[in-house]
C-alpha cells in the first residue's frame, strides 16, 4: 500500500525559519534508511503558506487565497511518499523519524487510494485512462 506522510508545519517553519544543518543531515540519514528499505517513492519539504495559495469551489465559482493561512497547526510543511506492507509498518518508521522540529512536532500518515478501491465505479475505460496518464508522468 501507498501512504502519504505529512509533516505538520509549526510556527517556525511558517515563519520561514530553516532547518539547522545538524537537522538536514538527521533527516538524509533517515531517508536513505527509507531508500535502502525499498520503501520512499518521494519526499519534499515545503515553502511556508506565504508563497502558496488556495483556490476555493463554490458551484461554478473559484476564488483565490492567498497566503499565509492562519490556522497553522492544519498545514502542511513537507512530505513523504511511501509504499509500505501495512498502516503498522509506516508507523513504525516514522517512530524512527527525527524529530523534524524542536520542540512538538506532529507527522500524519494517510493511505493512498488505489485503483481497485473505487471497484465499479472505475470502469475499464476509466481504468485505461488512469494507466494511459500514469505512463506519460
Amino acid at each position: 500500500m501507498r501512504v502519504m506522510v505529512m509533516v505538520r508545519a509549526t510556527r517556525d517553519s511558517e515563519a520561514g525559519i530553516l532547518p539547522s544543518g545538524q537537522m538536514l543531515a538527521e533527516m538524509g540519514r533517515f531517508n536513505e534508511e527509507l531508500v535502502q528499505a525499498g520503501i520512499l517513492l518521494a519526499g519534499e519539504g515545503l515553502q511556508s503558506s506565504a508563497k502558496g495559495a488556495r483556490v476555493r469551489f463554490s458551484g461554478s465559482r473559484r476564488t483565490v487565497v492567498d497566503g499565509p493561512f492562519a490556522e497553522t497547526k492544519e498545514l502542511i510543511a513537507g512530505f513523504w511518499l511511501w509504499q509500505v506492507r501495512s498502516l503498522g509498518e509506516a508507523i513504525e518508521w516514522v517512530k524512527r523519524c527525527p524529530n523534524p522540529f524542536d520542540g512538538d512536532s506532529e507527522i500524519e500518515i494517510r493511505q493512498v487510494f488505489e485503483a481497485e478501491d473505487f471497484g465499479d465505479a472505475l470502469t475499464p475505460e476509466l481504468r485505461q485512462q488512469e494507466a494511459r496518464l500514469r505512463g506519460e508522468c
